[in-house]
């Protein structure tokens, strides 16, 4: 009687820690990263809202950290996009909420044959702080018009959603940029020469 009171005595203990143990392990909360909310008004658009709503939806099926909403209150949008008769522009991101971005949809790109819903979901990616990356594949968004007209890849690829995410893994940011650079993209076959 006396061996099994001894066992006992040294496996309560024994299995209190593991049972403490378990249920801290089950009980501590995860580390999240608060997702920060952009609102965009594409009431100027024209043409361009159908193009406009796939490329949210394959941002937001794509980045973890950030959303991109419509906003409920015209004027107050941390982005808006417009439609224009010349080539695509953008305020260089990333935009956070109190923002004040500028997507212009040019008409020209479409006018040379490139896909709507990828110039928007590209010009989207500026928004979100990405570059041009003009030299990449038709599979990187930011590669633009470098594949040329038959690439109508509007979804980004894991490296780009991974720096995305990356641009606002920490939330909203205190202190805003204040720069306001706009990328212009040039969605054209012709190549540019420097005069001799």
């Amino acid at each position: 009687m006396i061996k099994r009171i001894a066992v006992l005595t040294a496996l309560i203990p024994a299995m209190l820690s593991t049972t403490v143990g378990v249920a801290s392990a089950h009980s501590a909360p995860h580390a999240t990263t608060a997702v920060v909310t952009l609102t965009y008004d594409a009431g100027d658009a024209g043409q361009w809202a159908g193009p406009i709503e796939q490329a949210v939806s394959n941002w937001n099926d794509a980045v973890h950290n950030v959303r991109l909403v419509p906003t409920s209150t015209p004027g107050s949008a941390d982005y808006v996009y417009e439609a224009t008769s010349g080539w695509p522009q953008t305020t260089l991101g990333p935009i956070f909420p109190g923002g004040n971005g500028d997507v212009e949809l040019g008409q020209q790109a479409v006018d040379e044959g490139y896909d709507m819903t990828r110039i928007a979901a590209h010009e989207t990616g500026h928004i979100l702080g990405l570059l041009d990356h003009y030299s990449g594949p038709c599979s990187e968004l930011m590669s633009g018009h470098g594949p040329g007209t038959s690439c109508t890849n509007a979804k980004p690829d894991a490296a780009e959603a991974a720096q995305v995410d990356k641009n606002y893994a920490s939330g909203t940011p205190a202190l805003r940029p204040h720069r306001h650079q706009v990328v212009i993209d040039v969605w054209s076959d012709r190549r540019l020469t420097e005069p001799r």
